[in-house]
C-alpha cells in the first residue's frame, strides 16, 4: 500500500499522504488533512487511529466500521477554517461507498477541533443527497 495512491483522492502517494499520519510519523497539519487521513481509515479499517483523532466527549466506546462497506472515493466540497494556527474548523464532504455491490454517498460537514497542537473530529451533520 505505501506506494500506492492514497485512497483520499489527493493524487499523491499514500505514504507522502494519509498513510504518515495512520503510521503516526506525523501529525494533520489541517481540518482538512484530519478529515481524509479519517476517511482512509475508515476505508483501511485504522480503527486505533479512529478513536486517537477523535474528539474524547463524542468518541464512540463501540468503534466497529462495517465489514461490508467497500469505500470507493472522497470529494471535498468546502472547508471553513481549520488551518494550522486555527482552533476550529469545518470540512464538508462526500464519501462514496458500496455495500453489496450497491453504491451509496454520504455527505457530512464536519466538525473539527485542535487541542494541544492536533486536530481531533468532534462532530458531523449529515446532509441528503
Amino acid at each position: 500500500m505505501l506506494g500506492d495512491p492514497c485512497p483520499c483522492g489527493s493524487r499523491l502517494g499514500y505514504a507522502d499522504c494519509c498513510g504518515r499520519f495512520i503510521a503516526g510519523d506525523a501529525l494533520p497539519a489541517t481540518a482538512e488533512a484530519l478529515m481524509r487521513s479519517r476517511y482512509v481509515a475508515y476505508a483501511t479499517r485504522q480503527v486505533d487511529y479512529l478513536r486517537a483523532t477523535w474528539h474524547p466527549s463524542t468518541c464512540p466506546k463501540d468503534l466497529d466500521p462495517e465489514p461490508s462497506i467497500r469505500w470507493i472515493g472522497l470529494k471535498i466540497l468546502s472547508t471553513e477554517a481549520g488551518a494550522p494556527a486555527d482552533a476550529e474548523g469545518w470540512v464538508e464532504f462526500v464519501a462514496r461507498y458500496k455495500i453489496q455491490g450497491r453504491a451509496h454517498r454520504l455527505r457530512e460537514r464536519s466538525r473539527f477541533l485542535r487541542e494541544s497542537g492536533r486536530w481531533l473530529y468532534l462532530s458531523g451533520d449529515l446532509s441528503p443527497d
